[in-house]
């Protein structure tokens, strides 16, 4: 298998990192990497913002959840979906635009997630550590405060960025049958195929707790299907001006 495929296959959420900072030149050319993700017709819809200011690190991993690593990693990003300059820009240039389309929400945050990932694998490559932070969205007027957000643009995630200081297993996925369909979808597999990585996950617990935790996906999905999980992002959305008409 060639050295891609194998870095890919070896993605690990890391959540302590040394006090290495990563060089200033490193850190931007992670970022050009990024850039050349896809785009959907080259819109570019997106804004990082590189918490610097040690108070506000504090302030977003204590908004984000109380995760301690936002604060203590290397170098930490915000991913926002950004609508404001592409329609700033083709209103420029003479069009009568429309605002607030569902479609500008989803191209939006599907090319805030594609630079995010090329960043992240980018920074595997180099001996980085990544974590996503969707905990950004626990509290995204606060955030957006925080970072001086404008209107049409909403913070979707952060990402932890830093030398690793451990050193976690890899954890299972699906099937490659119960996410890979021929030409149509079928599902009459599927029962059994969860059942089978309930089994996997099960292990990967028992193994990584040393015997302290003893569930599988199934079962950690529950919360997600239990409760009306993050039920303010509808409003916010709106008041940041993705209507979703």
């Amino acid at each position: 298998m060639n050295p891609t495929i194998e870095l890919l296959k070896s993605h690990r959420s890391i959540r302590k990192f040394t006090e290495q900072k990563i060089p200033r030149e490193l850190f931007e050319e992670l970022i050009r990497a990024g850039q050349s993700a896809a785009t959907s017709s080259h819109v570019q819809a997106y804004t990082i913002i590189h918490v610097v200011n040690p108070e506000n690190r504090a302030k977003l991993a204590e908004l984000a959840g109380g995760q301690a690593y936002v604060a203590e990693s290397s170098d930490f990003l915000v991913f926002c979906a950004d609508m404001k300059r592409s329609t700033e820009a083709a209103e420029r240039a003479g069009a009568d635009v429309v605002r607030g389309m569902t479609e500008h929400l989803l191209v939006a945050s599907v090319d805030t997630a594609l630079i995010a990932q090329n960043i992240a694998i980018a920074a595997e490559s180099e001996g980085l550590g990544i974590c996503y932070i969707g905990g950004i969205r626990n509290n995204p007027a606060e955030v957006s405060k925080i970072l001086q957000l404008p209107e049409h643009v909403y913070p979707v995630f952060g990402m932890c960025l830093g030398y690793p200081d451990q050193n976690p297993e890899v954890k299972p996925r699906l099937p490659l049958a119960s996410i890979l369909k021929e030409d149509v979808y079928r599902s009459d597999e599927d029962e059994a195929l969860v059942a089978e990585f309930d089994e996997t996950m099960r292990s990967y617990y028992l193994e990584r707790t040393g015997g302290k935790k003893e569930t599988n996906w199934s079962e950690q999905l529950k919360p997600l299907f239990t409760t009306k999980i993050r039920a303010h992002m509808k409003a916010f959305l709106e008041a940041r001006g993705f209507k979703m008409k």
